[in-house]
């Protein structure tokens, strides 16, 4: 079944730029977001999403009442709603895969919402932006493609990618908004930046960076946070890449190295140190090859599950 907007199916022959003349609703909308002041979101309720995971959950909820991702430059993030249920998810993509990546959070979705007779799926695509490489805007069409060959309708209702999220400063391009967060319980979809990205950071940054493909990060139903069990084999050439100056490792680490955040180099720096400390996960971090678990607690931050209480 295709992708609508206002119950019309996108002609995904034309360029998304005409898709946005046919329909200025979406570019209001766009506008809108885009003049957002992003807002400072703290752990509380909060879980946070890296590239290569997504989360899904419900209004029902007791400990996360917000999903949240940021640092995206060409990256796409991804919220996929069901209206009915509620059941909403978030995801961080970056074009390794993006037609399994679909059908993983549209399964994700829709299995909180079975059991619902009214309501649709609403999605809403921000980030990327006018790249050199043109990364964003190949990975807004592969979203609008894969999503139109999706068995179920999808309402395209916010699109603020590529052309829509852009700004050009000194002849260089950059995005407008690099995160955002969805509050589960109303909806809404805000412009957000997240000082907390944990637990475990390092660890997720590692496993992306090595390769890994999309995961689920929360089991709704039991309200935990499951990291892993990861596994990959030692980093090639770290010490290598740990000796580069800043600008080597942005250069060559980066698929946008002019509109990287401004700490995007010291975090790289910490997953490469955290890969050279664990080259082999294993044994270093999951000799039980069992996740690690999180909950909220009572103050809604992220606390760590021993087995032994499971």
């Amino acid at each position: 079944m295709p992708l609508l907007i206002n119950g019309d199916r996108i002609d995904l022959a034309q360029p998304p730029a005409e898709v946005i003349r046919t329909y200025p609703q979406l570019e209001e909308k766009a506008r809108v977001l885009r003049g957002q002041p992003a807002q400072t979101v703290g752990p509380k309720g909060l879980l946070y999403i890296q590239q290569r995971e997504f989360a899904v959950t419900t209004p029902k909820d007791g400990s996360v009442s917000i999903l949240g991702s940021d640092d995206a430059t060409t990256c796409h993030l991804v919220v996929l709603r069901h209206t009915g249920s509620g059941a909403t998810c978030l995801t961080h993509c970056d074009g390794s895969n993006t037609r399994a990546e679909v059908s993983l959070i549209m399964s994700a979705v829709k299995s909180f919402s079975n059991d619902t007779e009214c309501g649709r799926l609403e999605v809403h695509l921000v980030g990327g932006f006018n790249d050199d490489r043109q990364l964003s805007q190949k990975l807004t069409n592969q979203l609008l493609r894969t999503f139109d060959l999706q068995q179920d309708d999808v309402h395209l209702v916010t699109f603020c990618v590529t052309e829509l999220n852009d700004r050009e400063e000194k002849d260089n391009h950059f995005p407008i908004i690099y995160g955002i967060a969805v509050n589960v319980k109303t909806a809404e979809i805000f412009h957000a930046t997240f000082p907390d990205k944990g637990p475990d950071e390092d660890l997720r940054s590692a496993r992306m960076l090595t390769g890994a493909p999309m995961t689920n990060i929360y089991d709704a139903k039991t309200e935990q946070l499951h990291i892993g069990p990861y596994f990959w084999m030692p980093f090639p050439h770290v010490d290598l890449w740990l000796e580069q100056d800043d600008k080597q490792i942005l250069q060559n680490l980066s698929t946008s190295p002019l509109a990287e955040p401004p700490h995007f180099v010291s975090h790289l720096r910490s997953t490469l140190l955290f890969l050279k400390e664990h080259p082999f996960p294993a044994a270093s971090l999951f000799p039980n090859r069992k996740p690690r678990l999180y909950k909220k607690t009572e103050e809604g931050l992220w606390e760590r599950v021993c087995f032994e209480r499971i």
